[in-house]
Formats: C-alpha cells, structure tokens, sequence
C-alpha cells in the first residue's frame, strides 16, 4: 500500500450466523475461561458475551476436514498487483500441542464465491436446471394426470 498506509480489515460478521445465534450465548460471559493452564496467546474479553466475541466463534467452529481454512477478516478496499503487504502476524490461538500450522491466505471473493467462478456457476446451472425440470413435471402432471 502506498506510503505505509494502514489496511483496514473488517472483522465484523465473520461468523457463521447459526454459530452465534445458537451455540454461543447472548447471557454467557467469558467469567474464570482463562484460569486453566494453556490458554493460548489469546485473551477473551471478559464483559463481552461470547455471542459478540466473532473471533472466538470463528475459531472455536468445528472443520469437517484436518485441513481447513478460517476467515479472520475482510480487506474492503481494492489493492492493486504491484502492491506490497506487509502484515504483522499474532499467535492468539495456539496450534503447538497437536502439531498444528498456520498460513496466512490472501484471496478474491464475488457474489458467486471465490476467485474460481467455476463452482458458483456450477450451483446457479444445476439449480436453475432442477427448477425447470420440476416446472416441466408439474405442467406435464396437470395436462395429464395419471388418475
């Protein structure tokens, strides 16, 4: 960025919403979380719930797969290829017991998903075709019911 200027990230609504309606409690406040002996590098907020805590509950969701990838923020202005990021990296949550490894991951996302529009077209065919088979089903079933 252009004379060192700071990138804002937006950490707001990074966490799923069933996630922090459902499974993290508006009246549930982080009171003695951190007493035990591995607490991490990270530190909760101890008079915020843990329903707004959003990078805690991005953290603590469960991966379906041993690889995986969590959403830490949103960069919201356009960044040009010749420019320079520099970041400054914190370990809030630590992966040293079981072996774990972080990367940092830069990525592009469009209303049809990630950078690859493959998969996002791919959902809007395969839908707009069940929609139109379903169409034809019922015209065909009320032009000539089987009865």
């Amino acid at each position: 960025i252009s004379d060192r200027e700071e990138l804002k990230v937006n950490r707001k609504n990074i966490a799923w919403k069933s996630d922090w309606e459902h499974k993290f409690g508006k009246n549930v406040y982080p009171f003695n979380f951190q007493n035990g002996t591995v607490i991490g590098g990270g530190k909760l907020k101890p008079r915020i719930p843990l329903s707004d805590q959003e990078d805690l509950i991005v953290w603590m969701h469960t991966s379906a797969l041993p690889s995986f990838q969590k959403l830490y923020g949103r960069i919201e202005m356009d960044l040009d290829v010749d420019n320079v990021v520099v970041v400054h990296l914190m370990n809030n949550y630590n992966t040293f017991s079981f072996g774990g490894k972080k990367k940092l991951v830069l990525s592009t996302t469009s209303w049809l998903g990630g950078k690859n529009d493959f998969l996002g077209l791919a959902y809007v065919f395969i839908g707009s075709s069940s929609v139109t088979v379903a169409v034809f089903i019922t015209l065909l079933h009320l032009l000539s019911p089987r009865c």
